[in-house]
């Protein structure tokens, strides 16, 4: 079965396609991607990479985590689960200071 490993500490100026390649020494990589600012379009710095099966996944780990890729040191560990987050406020409605009545 398939295994998703977190990698932070990413360069900003890498490719998902040179992640992919730079973990397949490890093993067959079913995916990779770094995550993207939605404002500014740039990387984060952190992505996900999907190996095949739970060894190779733990053979890259072992190969990855603490040891550098484009000048920067990678954080390798096994994906967690996204939490639920609450809600994020909506600062265009509501909140204190608009509407037609006041108390000043």
């Amino acid at each position: 079965m398939a295994k998703k490993l977190y990698v932070g500490g990413i360069s900003y100026g890498t490719s998902e396609e040179t992640l992919k390649n730079h973990f397949a020494q490890a093993g067959a990589v079913e995916s990779a991607s770094i995550i993207m600012d939605k404002m500014t379009g740039r990387s984060k710095g952190f992505g996900f990479v999907q190996m095949s099966n739970d060894a190779e996944a733990d053979n890259a780990i072992n190969m990855f985590n603490g040891k550098e890729l484009e000048g920067r040191t990678l954080t390798v560990n096994e994906a967690r689960p996204m939490e639920p987050r609450a809600p994020r406020r909506d600062f265009n409605r509501g909140g204190n200071g608009g509407g037609s009545q006041s108390n000043w």
